[in-house]
């Protein structure tokens, strides 16, 4: 069974989140200004509106990711890397938009500008503990599983 995500629009001109194809993870979410235009400036970031809010399922969690497009080839990502949006969350989703490009980037109105994975989460019971079970890698860190 495909779960059902309710979503309100907030806005004029504010959309659904969209598939872009029959196989896509991440439902795009779109700019939802009151101006025609938002403009980032190099090394800025911008909360830009998207005009939804949602009712994310229980047990379930929306990730917000970049565009592979937008952040490839203008350089506009989110800030965070990927947001979180916990399921008792009913505000406006808003993409905290990074600049990381050389140049002013331009968002039109309606644009899409990052996409949306919703995806089941485990909660966990968190303990202390003394020690914890040896493995192979141990407490190798940052690139200690590469080839030597």
């Amino acid at each position: 069974m495909i779960p059902t995500v309710r979503v309100q629009l907030l806005r004029d001109g504010a959309v659904l989140p969209s598939y872009g194809s029959a196989f896509a993870a991440g439902a795009d979410l779109r700019a939802c200004t009151d101006a025609p235009f938002t403009e980032i400036r190099s090394g800025e970031t911008k909360l830009i509106p998207t005009g939804v809010a949602m009712e994310i399922p229980a047990g379930y969690v929306g990730l917000v990711c970049a565009r592979s497009g937008v952040a490839c080839k203008r350089g506009l990502a989110p800030a965070n890397k990927v947001g979180v949006i916990d399921s008792d969350y009913r505000g406006e989703i808003l993409v905290a938009l990074h600049n990381h490009s050389g140049e002013t980037q331009r968002i039109e109105r309606g644009e899409r500008i990052a996409q949306l994975v919703i995806t089941p989460y485990l909660a966990v019971q968190f303990t202390e503990a003394d020690t914890l079970e040896d493995t192979v890698r141990g407490a190798g860190g940052f690139g200690s599983t590469g080839s030597k």
